[in-house]
């Protein structure tokens, strides 16, 4: 055995409770042990004729003792289960404080769901370790000196022999640690790349559906399965070789010390009482070392998770933050780099050089430049992400790198171009920015983004949930709320990067106006694709190539010719053009919600949100869901069967061949068959535990990674609708943690349950065939042991459940605190979040404690009941010797069957904690599995070649469980080969048409026809592999770009990919890339900017080639010079296609076929551009707009 003196040094402080633990676990060890001694002193007597009731006084003392070690077992249990509570709760607390000391530099550069898995389940898992595996260690590590002051007294040699296997048991597994601790560190990396691959996999799901690779996918988390299955079994068998060294060693040294003593006997250097004692002991002398045999499968899984929590404890801050710091008084509102140059780590291509600007107090300065030349990287080594390889950021005309992160942060309000919204209430989110706000100021900072009308509307108003990344919110409502936190927040400084992007040409009028006067006492940056953010910039800055190119006004930079003019030229056009429209109307000022719409009058259908509930399932329905599972190995069950039998029979022949060596002594007849039978037996008992363990941990893990593809491919049955319900780091934790937990069921109850019925019942047999009397006396025991584990199940049950559902708000809480980081760090919330968390955990620890305490109080109560189940066996038999109907020599081996009977049951009972886990567990997997698929499959798989008409029917569509319609009376339709503009403000409905028409959500009345047959009539892959879809978020996988760019057709020639490169002007960025197309992307894309990994996704469509394509915001994130050559390229590609484009820019939508306007989810106008503008309807006003906004300016 081992122990990890890391891992040991987390329990700094805690340690006094460690030691008082072992104490007990001492004390409990010395009681079990006595109650056996005293048992056989007892046999001993009554073999030398001493009658019953001579011996009450014994009978007594022994009971006392048997409830006594069941009260210290309590009471050990319950201070370790306290202690570890503590420890976890400490480790915890740094860890997550530690990542957030990390910051967004390296939780960039690692996988959101490894870091997450160590966080929450890592820690989880180390609960026995800290509570049961260390005290338990320490006391087996006492033991042999326990045994010596036990047995000294009764013989010498016999004493050194036991404490000789003891030793043995205790070191010869500690051979193998090392091997063990390279499989554990194996292991952690497969798990976590399971887990990581998982969690990316359902996060972008819907790219996955759109690409028809969700399958392919699944094929490849198969594989990651697969391994993590052989990375556990390595692990396991060097665990099982150690259990099988320490049950090999108890059973062969309590064989050794009684023949060691029958012949000691034999040559009268011994007395036969003496022996007695040795034989009721028998292997209970080992129990230390059998019960930390008994947690060794939860070490080696908590060593294995330790693995991962070292990782992160060991990363360094890439910044170092400085000690002492100026006075924040000293502190103004400037902005200075000089001679900044930059590159990120691990990469060769410099962002920024020789990067030169100063920002003065009040100044409004621009931003602008091609897609991925360093502008949201001025942000990061702002706040101080980053710091410049050389040169000097300033504010206040400080370098920044001698204040501390909180003076600089302080500082800065932020609206990131990549906007994260956290699983929480609108006002939660808002509140980031300033959480001492009152209602007042946050009110008028929704105002002042234009949100508060919107949030006024909804049922539960500013109390609305928004779902995981603000997922119920369209992309111009989430920038809004992040708009909002920024103004709340009333810093001196604010930075926008690309903060109106997503915003339609209203809402942004009316936001920009609100901007102009809260800039106007602030020193502004803003990061710029779109003129109008820019125009009134007191002076705009040219990044090009990581140098400031060029610096001036707008007018001056237009005369000049250069970069600029090329960026701007196009929409500085635009607002000049004369345009004949109405502007008598009033203006539209109505947002519509298109998700989150009011749900008062009831719900369209019952729906849960958030994690997965462990309900549902009761006892007979969890056994049959999971026996039906396990029936295809049935031939592995089977034989884990008759092993779980042999190894018992085993553990029972070597008892009752010992008390046949005894009844030899007694009668002085001959015992050398007998011992034979011991020596074989004894080894056989070890290694058909081990055979046994092996096989059905084999069965057991095999089967996890089946159900871990399966939960994935429900995933992909029931995405991406099912997603806005649910948080996807409680999808993980049920695919890792949950279904990990369902082992104990496969591995550890199904064949010990049958072996718990079948050796009790064979032993009352024997029994009854000896004497029916004591048959009797023992069954009263038997059924209260057996029916223990259903007494006050409900209760545990519940408890049981009810914790693996705080585990999964832990994971999800965990997932979205790693991945939102950057504006945890931004808005100085750290504190606050990890606060946060450490609530949720104080949630899952309450509920543990007392779930814990109910088991214990099972596990003390069939300890008292195995011992006082034995002493009655020996009552009985004494009763029955008195009156001549037994001989008194066999009552040794009647007890020892009576005991025996006991052991497979107590097993059962002894898991009891991990099958209440397994229950909760496999609720949630079957409230996964058991979810209805709303979008069926259709059987048609055959669309005509040249054909796309789409047809939309008088649709109506209201999100599950909302009352409210999204989309309400929409019908239109488009001849094949045209294309259609769906405009509109925030919230209308328009991207919930785009996912109708790729049937990702269907229709609750009318009907989509393509070709004249019903979307709902096709084959699922067959219509998806027809159209092209151009998110308006982009999803990128953790992977390289050229995996990430073939996504759309896996098969595509290299000549193919090539050209859709060159088609999105992606060509010069791959090229300056270190490994070209082999680059890998970071998560979620996090290594390319925003346009960068907007023109990935038109690659996508360039290479899937589909003859129908839709355009959401397309084109949003993208420079004008990009957009410029991207647009020429899609007129190319929109043409003899079908294509329907979702935009806010006049430029993208004016030259369509026809124009469909939408507000509140209904089409109020259609037509062409010059037509609408003339009737001077909600197209008008959003084009006026969208053009007096850069007109005013100018």
């Amino acid at each position: 055995m081992h122990l990890e003196w890391r891992l040991w040094s987390f329990t700094e402080g805690f340690r006094a409770e460690i030691l008082f633990s072992t104490i007990l676990g001492l004390a409990s060890s010395a009681f079990g042990v006595a109650r056996l001694a005293m048992l056989g002193w007892l046999l001993g007597l009554l073999f030398k004729g001493e009658s019953v009731s001579e011996l009450i006084w014994l009978i007594v003392l022994i009971a006392v003792v048997m409830i006594m070690r069941g009260l210290f077992e309590h009471w050990r249990t319950m201070t370790a289960h306290h202690t570890a509570a503590k420890v976890q709760k400490k480790l915890r607390r740094n860890l997550f404080d530690h990542i957030s000391e990390l910051g967004p530099a390296y939780v960039g550069s690692q996988r959101s769901g490894a870091i997450t898995l160590s966080l929450v389940e890592g820690v989880e898992q180390l609960e026995t370790y800290f509570g049961q595996y260390i005290p338990q260690l320490l006391v087996s590590f006492l033991t042999p000196i326990l045994i010596f002051c036990f047995v000294f007294w009764i013989d010498l040699p016999v004493a050194a022999t036991l404490v000789t296997f003891a030793l043995l048991a205790l070191f010869l597994p500690a051979f193998w640690h090392s091997r063990d601790v390279e499989s554990s560190k194996n292991r952690q990396v497969a798990y976590a790349t399971f887990a990581s691959e998982f969690l990316d996999s359902i996060q972008g799901l819907a790219t996955l559906k759109s690409f028809g690779q969700s399958s392919r996918r699944a094929d490849g988390l198969e594989v990651k399965a697969r391994d993590l299955f052989e990375k556990t079994m390595w692990v396991l068998g060097t665990n099982v070789l150690s259990r099988g060294i320490t049950d090999c060693a108890i059973t062969i040294g309590a064989a050794a010390a009684l023949i060691l003593g029958a012949y000691r006997v034999a040559d009268e250097k011994m007395e036969l009482a003496g022996l007695l004692i040795i034989l009721m002991m028998g292997v209970e002398i080992f129990r230390p070392m059998r019960d930390l045999r008994s947690v060794l499968h939860q070490g080696m899984v908590g060593m294995s998770a330790a693995q991962g929590i070292y990782k992160i404890l060991d990363a360094e801050p890439i910044i170092e933050e400085v000690k002492t710091t100026a006075s924040l008084g000293e502190l103004r509102p400037t902005v200075e780099f000089e001679s900044v140059h930059f590159q990120y780590p691990n990469t060769s291509r410099a962002v920024h050089k020789s990067l030169d600007f100063k920002i003065n107090v009040g100044d409004r300065v621009g931003f602008v430049g091609p897609s991925g030349c360093g502008k949201s990287s001025l942000v990061k080594l702002l706040l101080r992400f980053f710091d410049p390889d050389a040169g000097t950021v300033r504010v206040g005309g400080i370098d920044i790198r001698e204040l501390s992160l909180d003076q600089i942060r302080s500082q800065i309000a932020v609206v990131s171009q990549d906007t994260f919204l956290f699983h929480g209430t609108i006002r939660e989110n808002i509140l980031m920015g300033c959480p001492d706000a009152t209602e007042q100021e946050l009110q008028e900072a929704a105002k002042t983004a234009n949100i508060h009308n919107f949030i006024k509307q909804l049922p539960d108003k500013y109390n609305t949930i928004i779902g995981e990344k603000g997922i119920k919110l369209s992309g111009g409502q989430r920038q809004r709320v992040a708009i909002a936190r920024a103004v709340l927040r009333n810093s001196p400084i604010l930075v926008l990067d690309e903060a109106l992007s997503a915003v339609d040409a209203e809402n942004e009028a009316v936001i920009q106006d609100a901007l102009d006067k809260l800039m106007k006492e602030r020193t502004t940056i803003i990061l710029a694709h779109r003129l109008s953010s820019i125009i009134d910039c007191d002076r705009i800055m040219v990044l090009n190539d990581g140098k400031i190119t060029e610096s001036g006004t707008h007018t001056e930079l237009l005369e000049n010719g250069g970069i600029y003019a090329e960026l701007m030229r196009d929409q500085a056009n635009a607002s000049g053009k004369s345009e004949s429209f109405s502007d008598k109307q009033e203006p539209y000022m109505s947002i519509g919600a298109e998700s989150l719409a009011d749900t008062s009058g009831g719900a369209k259908q019952a729906v849960t949100e958030g994690i997965i509930k462990a309900e549902g399932l009761n006892w007979f329905q969890l056994v049959s869901s999971l026996m039906r599972i396990i029936m295809p190995w049935k031939g592995r069950l089977a034989l884990t069967f008759l092993l779980g039998v042999l190894r018992v029979l085993a553990y029972i022949g070597v008892g009752v061949s010992s008390a046949l060596i005894v009844l030899s002594l007694k009668n002085n007849g001959q015992f050398d068959d007998y011992l034979i039978w011991l020596i074989v037996l004894a080894p056989m008992a070890g290694l058909a535990h081990w055979l046994e363990s092996w096989v059905a941990h084999d069965m057991a893990f095999r089967l996890l990674a089946e159900m871990r593809i399966k939960a994935f491919r429900k995933l992909d049955a029931l995405a991406p609708a099912y997603l806005v319900r649910r948080r996807t780091g409680d999808l993980m934790n049920l695919a890792t943690h949950d279904i990990e937990l369902i082992e104990y069921f496969f591995a550890h109850t199904v064949a010990p349950a049958f072996v718990a019925i079948f050796i009790p019942t064979l032993v009352i047999l024997i029994l009854g065939l000896e004497s029916y009397w004591i048959a009797l006396a023992l069954i009263p025991f038997l059924l209260a042991v057996g029916l223990s584990p259903f007494l006050k199940r409900k209760k545990v049950d519940r408890l049981g459940s009810k914790a693996r559902e705080a585990a999964g708000e832990l994971g999800a809480f965990a997932i979205d605190s790693v991945q939102g980081l950057n504006e945890i760090v931004s808005f100085q919330q750290e504190n606050k979040r990890s606060d946060g968390f450490d609530k949720l955990a104080d949630e899952h620890i309450a509920l543990r404690l007392p779930f814990f305490s109910e088991l214990t109080g099972q596990q003390s109560m069939l300890e008292i009941l195995t011992g006082l189940g034995g002493l009655a066996v020996v009552i009985t038999g004494a009763l029955l010797v008195n009156t001549g109907e037994i001989e008194a020599g066999i009552l040794p081996l009647l007890a020892i069957l009576a005991m025996s009977a006991f052991l497979p049951v107590s097993e059962i009972a002894q898991i009891g904690r991990q099958l209440a886990d397994t229950l909760g567990s496999t609720r949630r997997y079957y409230g996964l599995e058991n979810e209805p698929v709303t979008i069926k499959d259709g059987a048609n798989n055959k669309i005509g070649e040249n054909n796309f008409d789409i047809a939309i029917q008088d649709i109506d569509f209201s999100y599950p469980g909302q009352n409210r319609h999204a989309l309400k009376k929409v019908s239109f339709s488009i001849p094949s080969g045209n294309t259609i503009a769906l405009v509109g403000t925030s919230g209308a409905g328009k991207t919930t048409l785009a996912q109708i028409l790729m049937r990702f959500w269907d229709p609750d009345r009318g009907k989509i026809k393509l070709n004249g047959v019903d979307l709902r009539d096709y084959n699922l892959e067959t219509l998806r592999a027809q159209i092209s879809l151009v998110a308006q978020d982009t999803y990128l996988f953790n992977d390289t770009l050229r995996a990430n760019i073939l996504i759309a057709r896996p098969e595509a020639s290299e000549a193919d990919l090539q050209q859709a490169i060159e088609n999105a002007a992606l060509g010069e960025m791959i090229a300056a890339l270190p490994d070209g197309l082999e680059t890998r992307v970071g998560e979620r894309g996090t290594s390319l900017s925003g346009g960068q990994r907007q023109r990935v996704a038109i690659a996508r469509a360039f290479l899937k080639d589909a003859p129908v394509l839709i355009l959401d915001e397309a084109t949003s994130h993208l420079d004008a010079v990009n957009e410029t050559a991207i647009r020429k390229q899609l007129e190319a590609l929109k043409t003899n296609r079908t294509t329907i484009v979702i935009a806010h820019r006049l430029s993208t939508v004016r030259d369509a076929d026809k124009i469909i306007v939408m507000e509140e989810g209904k089409v109020v106008e259609m037509g062409r551009h010059e037509e609408l503008l003339n009737a001077g309807g909600l197209y008008a006003q959003l084009i006026s707009r969208q053009l007096a906004s850069i007109q005013n300016s100018s």
